[in-house]
């Protein structure tokens, strides 16, 4: 198939068009740079620019004949979410309708959506299946949550064909070790960790150690990006196949507090690493954990990096080979 990749030079991005090139697809690459990395587009092809640009959609979806869009592009930082609303519902909903929009007006029928567990706020059942009610407590899972409705209804009334997929926390780098996570600023937590590791950062900040979780920090489900590629291309597959349009969460079900995940990181560097306790983040839920049955059960999908220490394990390897991240 022919694929438009909208954010393929960001993280998870990166390593879809690497599992689609892979798996013989055309991939062609639009990303706006703001946050992305031209030196991680290792394969496919490379189109400087922007959603919010109707004109250009229309043209790449002519031109390279596109099937199908994954769409990643979007801001995706939970606390500059709740600092900036305005800068999150315009670019990941005003830009997002003006995907789909460009969509339906060139008949491109497939979309993969990277949506977020944050659609469900503080959750009521752990492990959260994806009928729990959507209820996010910050502008980034609300404004992933107003495209998905957009979507259900662009599929009634147009045929557009969707899967979202709600990750929880993306992690790790492809063991070839030349792509991994490099964010600026970072946010995330086990590069923040490793990090500290490299001698980058004189410690790391927890945010919040009286959480109501076993040791006071916030308990997160960590899933292996190479994993999140995967189930891309099942999802794909099975739109592809005449499978209905749907959600499905992606974690390995098992969740860690950050403290855990700081002494599994100081595991595999081989020393104890030195945090500083300080105020809650806002919008952080205390507990997030994937129910992923569904996924497993409709589309047969199965992570290769369940461990933890796996998936810390292939992000030093990056980490090390990159101690600046990529070249600017």
């Amino acid at each position: 198939m022919n694929i438009l990749v909208t954010g393929g030079a960001g993280y998870i991005g990166s390593h879809t068009v690497r599992e689609l090139v892979n798996r013989g697809h055309q991939v062609v690459v639009l990303d706006n740079l703001t946050r992305g990395h031209q030196a991680a587009v290792k394969e496919g092809f490379l189109v400087k620019g922007d959603t919010s640009d109707r004109a250009l959609l229309k043209q790449l979806f002519a031109e390279f004949e596109v099937d199908a869009v994954m769409h990643f592009a979007a801001s995706s930082q939970v606390g500059e979410s709740v600092r900036l609303p305005s800068d999150y519902y315009h670019n990941n909903v005003v830009k997002g309708l003006n995907l789909l929009d460009a969509m339906v007006e060139s008949e491109v029928r497939y979309l993969v959506f990277s949506s977020t567990a944050a659609v469900y706020g503080e959750p009521r059942e752990v492990p959260i299946p994806e009928s729990h009610p959507a209820n996010p407590t910050n502008p980034y899972g609300a404004t992933k949550l107003a495209l998905e409705g957009a979507m259900r209804w662009y599929g009634d009334a147009y045929g557009l064909r969707w899967a979202s997929l709600r990750y929880f926390n993306a992690a790790g780098a492809d063991p070839e070790g030349d792509i991994g996570e490099d964010h600026t600023p970072e946010t995330h937590l086990i590069p923040l960790v490793l990090k500290v590791a490299l001698g980058q950062m004189p410690h790391l900040e927890v945010y919040g150690n009286d959480y109501p979780t076993p040791d006071g920090t916030c308990v997160r489900d960590y899933i292996h990006v190479n994993d999140l590629a995967q189930a891309h291309i099942l999802a794909l597959d099975a739109l592809a196949g005449g499978a209905p349009s749907s959600a499905y969460n992606l974690g390995n079900g098992n969740g860690y507090t950050v403290l855990d995940v700081i002494r599994t990181a100081g595991e595999v560097v081989g020393r104890t690493l030195p945090v500083k306790f300080t105020a809650r983040r806002p919008g952080d839920p205390a507990m997030l954990v994937a129910g992923s049955d569904k996924i497993k059960s409709e589309l047969g999908w199965q992570p290769l990096y369940p461990r933890l220490k796996d998936i810390i394990e292939t992000a030093w390897r990056w980490h090390l080979s990159h101690p600046q991240g990529f070249e600017k």
